[in-house]
């Protein structure tokens, strides 16, 4: 399952998912180029990762940074083999204004609606956009949705939307590559502690009383054990692992498929 030398640009990858992701890269001697909004945390990022890494401050949301961003990684590296699309919510632009105990759909307003669909459906389709005419023949692309993309999401209706087009988007771009042999699949996370979980726990605790004792991290602990059937949170490597597998060799008939990453969550119907 060699990926030595191969070239990987992950969007969002300062932190959270997207720098374990790195990581499992960097173990397999991947060239690895990250990008994200926050040049500290970029820089801190590629200073750790094992391998030869570029940072770069960059929008995913926009075709001209990522354009932009590609280039660089032509000219330092000569290629590009691989794409993962992280970058979403999260990110100091987003807000859980969506997330109310009535109803999801009538507390979230225009920007609120728009802003969830470009920082989790326009990150896939500009980075995409910019990278796949600049993609080596035979790569990967993986796009990084969430189970709240894979069934009904009352609370988080912009953003479990926008993650089932990214859902969509993968099918239709596997499709559209296989004559290039570029293979193009999606994981889908279960629960990790993110910043988004981070907001998410601390609206939770405004708006339950019952939770009002606990910090955000044993709110969102509490949901795990509820939730996941194997026990325990998902971690960034658990999804990087899986990102890795679907750009070798070992997966070269595998395109267009979404798997979940949950601890057996979806099996209960969870989200």
């Amino acid at each position: 399952m060699s990926l030595k030398d191969k070239v990987v640009l992950i969007t969002g990858a300062g932190r959270g998912i997207g720098a374990g992701i790195a990581k499992c890269f960097a173990v397999k001697g991947t060239r690895v180029v990250i990008t994200d909004l926050d040049q500290e945390s970029i820089d801190a990022t590629a200073a750790s990762l094992d391998t030869d890494a570029m940072g770069l401050v960059a929008d995913a949301s926009s075709q001209q940074d990522m354009g932009k961003a590609i280039d660089q990684v032509i000219e330092r590296f000569g290629g590009l083999d691989i794409l993962v699309n992280n970058a979403g919510v999260g990110g100091p632009k987003i807000e859980f204004q969506e997330f109310a105990a009535e109803s999801g759909l009538l507390s979230i307003t225009d920007e609120g609606w728009d802003e969830q669909l470009r920082y989790n459906l326009r990150t896939n389709f500009a980075s995409s956009n910019a990278a796949i005419p600049r993609m080596r023949d035979g790569g990967s692309i993986i796009n990084i949705a969430s189970i709240a993309g894979l069934g009904p999401t009352p609370q988080l209706p912009a953003y479990g939307a926008a993650k089932a087009a990214v859902i969509h988007l993968t099918k239709t771009l596997a499709l559209e590559l296989a004559p290039r042999k570029i293979r193009v699949n999606c994981i889908c996370p279960g629960l990790l502690w993110t910043r988004a979980w981070e907001l998410l726990s601390a609206r939770m605790k405004e708006q339950q009383k019952e939770l009002a004792n606990l910090s955000p991290r044993q709110i969102f602990e509490m949901v795990v054990a509820q939730s996941t059937p194997l026990g325990g949170e998902q971690t960034p490597e658990d999804i990087g692992n899986l990102a890795v597998f679907y750009s070798s060799d070992d997966a070269r008939m595998i395109t267009g498929q979404i798997v979940s990453v949950d601890g057996g969550i979806r099996l209960k119907g969870g989200r």
